[in-house]
């Protein structure tokens, strides 16, 4: 076994038990120190390295980052949730408006981006209902990865078969095959949490209190520049809808909505120090060691060697949620898409291939970015954590129900 993946294997078992000796390791450090071993055995040229830092990736999330930052710091993002939260009376309720509302809008506004506005108003929800925030947070990151599915505009890889796969008006063709799974799925996952967390579901009704907006001026440049994006992310839905080829790159959604806060608020300074820079680091050393691994030509020789119908929907989805844990889920639809469409594949293994590489988020923190978004930012803000282990215990089973759903909507259709 080459350097890289043994490097790849060692950065899970930091993640998983965080702790070396007496040292606590944190999720971006155990990445960080994986690239950087990497880049000194040799295993990547330093030029390859910095060429796999996909930088429209790192802009969108900075972009965002500065989006969140000033609607928490305004506190307009605790007044949109109490405008949104307080018709829910009880804890059951609470939990379905944040999974329902998470996950659709997920599948319009890109699950990363749910991730990073979706944490403070979980964990402020958490705080005024005496709920542990843990819950809350599982609750976030499974429905930011669900809802995320039945949109072509959900997650980076959908966009990728959607723009590859010769796939004629994505959005109908989508939701088509995977709108009521992914609807069922998220009921599901309700239940788990349920069935994993009775006793965070108290019968106590719940009283919900306005939180006044604290900054006016930030508040309002944190309205504009959540309406900038809203409206670039209609016309990216019009694009894709029309098939006017337009390149809408993320990057330019995420800096045209930070552009109104970083150029007009007097607080901007205090903005930028307070992102999640942590996480941006994670994400550029991920990008490295993925990188490598990849260049190993290890999973791919893995992949080749399986005698097994590659075209299968059983494969697919096995293939496509087992290897997204090891090499990320981009680079594993970049991989296995083209051999699909080479063998012949259809609309509904791609939709397969959709669907396995998005649910395989739920099954380790590893599986989707948007989890090490909502736990990195949970432990910078309040020090709330969820250790591997204990997303692994309610994510697996979760995933093999997800994607037992969409099999059995894949038989059937």
């Amino acid at each position: 076994m080459n350097i890289s993946v043994l490097t790849l294997i060692v950065v899970f078992l930091l993640i998983a038990v965080r702790q070396v000796g007496n040292i606590k390791v944190q999720i971006w450090q155990a990445m960080l120190g994986g690239a950087v071993v990497v880049i000194l055995t040799g295993q990547i040229p330093l030029d390859v390295a910095w060429r796999a830092i996909n930088f429209d990736v790192m802009l969108f999330l900075f972009g965002m980052f500065v989006i969140g930052q000033a609607l928490e710091e305004s506190g307009y993002l605790s007044h949109l949730s109490y405008k949104y939260f307080k018709r829910a009376t009880t804890i059951d309720g609470l939990m379905l408006m944040v999974l329902f509302g998470a996950g659709f809008a997920s599948a319009f506004l890109m699950n990363d981006t749910l991730a990073i506005v979706g944490t403070p108003v979980v964990l402020l929800l958490a705080k005024k209902h005496r709920m542990p925030p843990k819950t809350l947070l599982l609750a976030l990151c499974f429905a930011v990865t669900i809802g995320s599915v039945m949109s072509p505009i959900g997650n980076p890889q959908n966009l990728l078969i959607a723009l590859n796969g010769n796939i004629g008006s994505p959005f109908v063709t989508f939701f088509r095959w995977l709108f009521l799974p992914t609807v069922l799925n998220l009921g599901l996952c309700h239940v788990m949490l349920k069935r994993f967390y009775p006793k965070d579901f108290h019968n106590a009704g719940l009283k919900h209190s306005q939180e006044p907006i604290r900054d006016k001026s930030l508040a309002f440049l944190a309205r504009v520049a959540l309406h900038v994006v809203l409206i670039f992310i209609g016309l990216k839905i019009l694009n894709v809808v029309l098939a006017l080829n337009v390149d809408f790159r993320l990057t330019t959604i995420a800096f045209a909505g930070a552009l109104p806060i970083l150029v007009g608020s007097k607080r901007r300074m205090e903005i930028l120090r307070r992102i999640d820079w942590h996480t941006l680091a994670f994400f550029a050393a991920m990008f490295v060691l993925m990188e490598s691994v990849w260049r190993s030509g290890f999973f791919q020789g893995v992949l080749a060697r399986m005698d097994f119908p590659i075209t299968s929907i059983e494969m697919i989805l096995a293939v496509s949620t087992i290897l997204s844990q090891c090499i990320s889920n981009v680079p594993l639809v970049a991989l296995y898409q083209p051999v699909l469409m080479h063998a012949g594949a259809t609309v509904r293994e791609l939709m397969a291939l959709a669907a396995g590489s998005t649910i395989a988020g739920n099954m380790l923190i590893l599986g989707a970015a948007s989890n090490i978004i909502v736990i990195q930012n949970a432990e910078r803000k309040s020090r709330e954590t969820i250790t591997f282990l204990e997303f692994a215990k309610i994510g697996i089973p979760l995933t093999l129900l997800n994607l037992l759903v969409y099999w059995l909507f894949f038989l059937i259709l």
